[in-house]
């Protein structure tokens, strides 16, 4: 009975021992998340999470609407945008995966220091086991006094055995716990290897589809080359930012004027065909709704619609923080009056609505859209620089900068 009850111990001290050896393995992973912390890929979390969600919502509208097109060109331009919302819902898949791998490294980490505090009790514990178990039986028989002590032991080990399988129980959880959590960053990188693949592939449909639009509108490029030159010259006389958005509504009034002038007016037949109608009541004008409208970049925000700048400026728009090459969307439909270089902005583009809506967005590595283009929402406008570099978005009704977050869809 002593010598079951021994081995019974043995191997449950073994069981203690081969846990303490288990060391959690490092995972692949976590390398792509180890600049973010527990709290901040939360957050990171579900905001990619939702950002993934709209994303793919907003490319299924696109491609119906695509699919429901008469016109080429407008099928041409739902295609594009839808692959520009899949683009950012591979972002949005990618940032989520990061930050589930860098929830599943803190994970670990505190499983590590769990185990870690519990190893030199259950150390000493399965020394002791296995000094006893090295000790052969029949010595014992053989020393004075052996039978009490064998008595003795077998009641202080009967009592014992509970106690050191309570113990080792938890240690299984918590091993059992460290190989589900290897699994989880396991995933996590297999999501992360699988998303930067569709991301790559839909940049390279994308790439495909604006090199065949450029293409088909080749012909139409002599108006729109001096309309850039126009823009270009007016970025040269404004004084600011806020000079150049200005100039250029002025710009686009003007053209709404001509645009809205009557044609040529045939000769009457008579004087009363002539006479200018009987003055009714005034109508009051109103102009358009923006219609819809998306932020044409996700990240996280680090600077909302007034909030005070460094420089104790009040915000005119929302600066986003957006992962690297981020691709960079139309916010509503509209028509792109400036696109390029501006002082200390790197390239941006500023976007004509109706009803004297304007929209600007700052910080962009790659433009991949011309002055005089007509874009929808959700066109694909080029990348972000991302990293140290924010994106700005401002927009303004008749020169004045509103919040876009109260007009969001």
């Amino acid at each position: 009975m002593q010598a079951r009850t021994i081995l019974t111990v043995t191997a449950i001290g073994a069981a203690a021992a081969a846990a303490l050896a288990f060391v959690l393995p490092a995972s692949q992973a976590a390398a792509p998340a180890v600049l973010m912390e527990a709290g901040e890929a939360e957050a990171a979390l579900a905001r990619a999470t939702r950002e993934s969600q709209a994303a793919d919502v907003r490319a299924a509208r696109l491609t119906a609407e695509a699919e429901a097109a008469t016109e080429a060109a407008q099928r041409t331009a739902n295609e594009a945008a839808a692959l520009a919302a899949r683009i950012q819902q591979a972002e949005a898949d990618i940032e989520a995966a990061r930050a589930r791998a860098a929830i599943a490294k803190d994970q670990r980490a505190r499983l590590a220091a769990k185990l870690a505090a519990k190893q030199e009790p259950t150390a000493r514990l399965a020394a002791a086991l296995q000094t006893a178990a090295r000790r052969p039986l029949a010595l014992s028989a053989l020393q004075p006094g052996s039978l009490k002590d064998v008595v003795h032991v077998r009641a202080v080990l009967d009592s014992a055995v509970p106690q050191i399988r309570a113990r080792t129980a938890s240690l299984r959880r918590d091993l059992e716990r460290g190989r589900a959590l290897e699994a989880e960053a396991a995933a996590a990188l297999a999501a992360l290897q699988t998303s930067e693949g569709t991301l790559r592939q839909r940049r390279s449909q994308l790439a495909a589809l604006e090199q065949q639009q450029r293409l088909a509108s080749r012909t139409a490029r002599g108006a729109a080359l001096r309309e850039a030159e126009r823009a270009l010259a007016l970025a040269e006389e404004a004084r600011d930012l806020d000079g150049l958005v200005d100039k250029l509504g002025e710009v686009a009034a003007l053209r709404r004027e001509l645009e809205a002038l009557p044609g040529p007016v045939l000769r009457p037949q008579d004087l009363a065909a002539a006479l200018p109608p009987e003055p009714g009541p005034a109508a009051v004008p109103s102009a358009p709704p923006l219609g819809r409208f998306q932020l044409p970049v996700q990240g996280r925000t680090l600077i909302g619609f007034g909030a005070r700048r460094e420089s104790g400026l009040a915000s005119t728009g929302l600066t986003l923080a957006p992962a690297r090459q981020a691709q960079v969307i139309a916010p509503a439909r509209g028509r792109v009056a400036f696109a390029g270089e501006y002082r200390g902005f790197g390239r941006i583009v500023i976007i004509e609505h109706a009803g004297g809506w304007t929209s600007l967005v700052t910080g962009m590595e790659q433009v991949d859209v011309a002055v005089g283009d007509s874009v929808i929402g959700g066109s694909p406008l080029g990348r972000a620089s991302g990293g140290a570099n924010p994106v700005t978005i401002e927009l303004r009704r008749d020169g004045k900068p509103v919040n876009p977050l109260q007009y969001l869809r």
